[in-house]
């Protein structure tokens, strides 16, 4: 249990655990419901209600719904499978992403995502080298997926692929500028971890070093040099891989990034049958699910519960009838986070029995 204890103090460790329990998607689910019934008080027309038909071909498309949801969580199980180098078999790397999706939906900030992450593989036995390499290169794709996609989607539909009616500088609202500093601050921090990994790991953790001595940052001293650490020991790891290696988690990611924004493309033509469907047409709703999805990425709530059915309705307001769009965020959030609550609630408790049985195995080996 060495090489854990290099990445998570105990007292984190117990955190981490706690932040992962079942009891967690109490507060989420709470969130949601309160949104939805706001909104369904506010917004919700019967007489557009009532002009759904849900006939065959609404059905099929859920279904196709559906299959894209899998198809997303088989990418991250992949990329996962490519980035620990097959140590993991695959319904390993399929359960891990599940516990790392339900994590995501349920971690409070202080924790975040990449430090369950951290810990869960920590739990898999991989080398301390690994474990750190595989949590920092994937938020350095996670982040080079968004960079480069969404400057091309901004040159092929400019700002209208923010939010409706936005045609120019007249135009410029809170929700563009919330957008615009998500982006750049989704760009540095990106930027950083790739110079961080793959040009200067020594240099990077003498930097995080001499800025955390300053007053504001002396509380992130010890995090800060912990990631430097972990800079240089992922750079090694990852140093020697070749193309193949890299090209297979860039796409990978770029795979299961495109399912989740294509799930709603897939919704919103099963409910809204007179979607225009033609290619040109259908990408530009993906890059307004693309841009919607850069701001929900910094909600102050657990996986965005309540934020996003919020937001729904008014980013897509010219593809779904205002009166119905619950309807469809309702859907989409019961398949893309309310199933991973679920899943976690059956999954976790048993990995984590696991767990506690190597530990006592362990000890009773060591006595």
């Amino acid at each position: 249990m060495e090489d854990i204890h290099q990445h998570i103090k105990q007292e984190d460790e117990h955190e981490v655990l706690r932040s992962i329990r079942s009891s967690r998607i109490i507060v989420p689910i709470l969130l949601g419901l309160l949104v939805v019934g706001y909104l369904l008080w506010q917004q919700f027309n019967p007489e557009e209600f009532q002009k759904i038909d849900w006939n065959r071909h609404t059905l099929i498309w859920i279904g196709v719904a559906a299959l894209i949801l899998v198809i997303r969580h088989l990418a991250y199980a992949w990329r996962l499978y490519t980035l620990a180098g097959g140590e993991f078999g695959w319904l390993k790397c399929i359960e891990l992403i599940f516990i790392w999706e339900f994590s995501s939906a349920v971690s409070p900030t202080s924790i975040g995502g990449s430090a369950v992450a951290l810990f869960v593989l920590a739990q898999e036995k991989l080398k301390t080298a690994k474990v750190t390499a595989i949590v920092l290169y994937t938020i350095v794709l996670d982040t080079a997926f968004f960079i480069f996609t969404l400057v091309v989607l901004y040159i092929l539909f400019g700002s209208n692929m923010i939010r409706p009616n936005l045609h120019g500088w007249s135009d410029l609202d809170g929700w563009f500028f919330t957008f615009l500093a998500s982006y750049l601050f989704m760009a540095a921090y990106g930027l950083f971890f790739f110079y961080g990994l793959f040009v200067r790991p020594e240099k990077t953790a003498v930097l995080l070093r001499w800025v955390t001595r300053f007053r504001w940052f002396r509380r992130f001293r010890e995090r800060a040099a912990e990631l430097g650490r972990d800079f240089v020991v992922s750079s090694h790891e990852l140093r020697d891989r070749g193309w193949p290696f890299h090209l297979t988690a860039f796409l990978t990611t770029a795979v299961a990034w495109s399912m989740r924004f294509l799930l709603l493309n897939a919704l919103i033509f099963a409910i809204v049958p007179s979607t225009d469907m033609h290619f040109m047409a259908q990408f530009a709703l993906y890059a307004r699910l693309e841009a919607m999805f850069v701001i929900m990425a910094f909600s102050p709530t657990p996986g965005g519960a309540g934020f996003a059915e919020f937001v729904f309705g008014g980013f897509l307001s010219d593809y779904v009838p205002r009166g119905i769009s619950l309807i469809v965020a309702l859907i989409w959030r019961v398949l893309a986070y309310y199933s991973y609550l679920l899943a976690g609630v059956i999954i976790i408790p048993n990995w984590i029995r696991k767990i506690i049985n190597r530990r006592r195995i362990q000890k009773s080996e060591k006595i």
